[in-house]
């Protein structure tokens, strides 16, 4: 499946920005699931300097600095991925007790290497009530990891309720695991620590999901929005497949990765610094069209 992708983000400021500083990862990713076809990022005012490169996971960031006086900030992004990954095979993994050995032993130290995503991280320290789920819904150690992954997603999907304003980005994961409620950042939390916790590598994936309107229903521009969910580690031959708990589904090719990392920290859409007084205004809109629904101005320029 091909994509036209567009998503912007508004920033409206009580009083001129003399001096600002971001940092963008929107660009999506090149993996073995998805091929980048072509990709733009717009920002207006036009920046003082820009550098592009790519971070330690392997992200697309662009690195702006605004010295003029300004009280608006228009961020586009705009690009066509095709998908090559429907339903993921989660057959011919191996168990769980052997993927915690070979994680706990593996010496690479590359970008996506299990070793990085075993432990704690910034906005992830160790969640007893978590683990203490994790450990509840994977109580073979016999059991292929595939499929078990699969179930914990789903037992996630059907314990939590997803309540938009119910948390924010900065809200522990012991308090999500107590409340049961919160959006998709929160349940990719909350099973990357359940599962770090019982010695299963886990990563945060921010990306597109594409949603589908009720049958009879015209497609909304707009009406998606950027998603979050995770990746586990499966062995050497599986690799990283990508979980759901928003949904209770394996991540398909509706879903479009833009960063991986060790939790949302590694892969703020943006952020940055400005000088300025006042509280912000801000507004983001996201489409995620098959190319089929796309319309001209859609298209995205390399």
């Amino acid at each position: 499946m091909i994509y036209d992708i567009t998503t912007k983000f508004g920033y409206h400021y009580p009083s001129a920005v003399k001096d600002a500083r971001h940092i963008l990862r929107l660009r999506p990713r090149e993996t073995r699931r998805q091929c980048v076809l072509s990709k733009l990022v717009k920002v207006d005012p036009e920046p003082d300097e820009r550098v592009r490169e790519t971070d330690f996971f392997g992200n697309g960031v662009d690195h702006l600095r605004l010295y003029r006086p300004h009280e608006t900030l228009k961020i586009e992004m705009r690009a066509r991925v095709e998908t090559r990954a429907n339903a993921p095979d989660l057959g011919g993994t191996p168990d769980l007790a052997a993927l915690r050995r070979t994680a706990l032993l593996c010496r690479d130290t590359g970008a996506l290497s299990p070793v990085h995503f075993l432990g704690a991280s910034r906005m992830l320290p160790c969640s007893p009530l978590a683990t203490a789920f994790a450990r509840e819904h994977l109580p073979d150690p016999d059991e292929p990891a595939g499929p078990a992954m699969l179930r914990l997603t789903k037992a996630m999907y059907e314990a939590f309720t997803y309540q938009s304003g119910s948390t924010t980005i900065e809200t522990p994961v012991e308090t999500v695991m107590e409340t049961r409620k919160g959006v998709c950042q929160d349940f990719a939390h909350a099973m990357i620590s359940g599962l770090r916790g019982v010695g299963v590598p886990a990563a945060y994936v921010s990306g597109f999901l594409r949603t589908l309107p009720p049958p009879g229903r015209p497609r909304l521009e707009g009406a998606d929005a950027m998603h979050a969910w995770l990746a586990v580690w499966l062995g050497d031959e599986a690799g990283w497949i990508g979980f759901d708990p928003t949904n209770g589904v394996a991540a398909a090719g509706d879903h479009i990765e833009v960063a991986i990392g060790r939790d949302y920290a590694d892969v703020a859409p943006i952020g940055g610094v400005i000088v300025t007084s006042g509280p912000q205004r801000s507004t983001h809109s996201v489409d995620v069209a098959p190319l089929e629904d796309a319309t001209p101005e859609a298209v995205a320029i390399s």
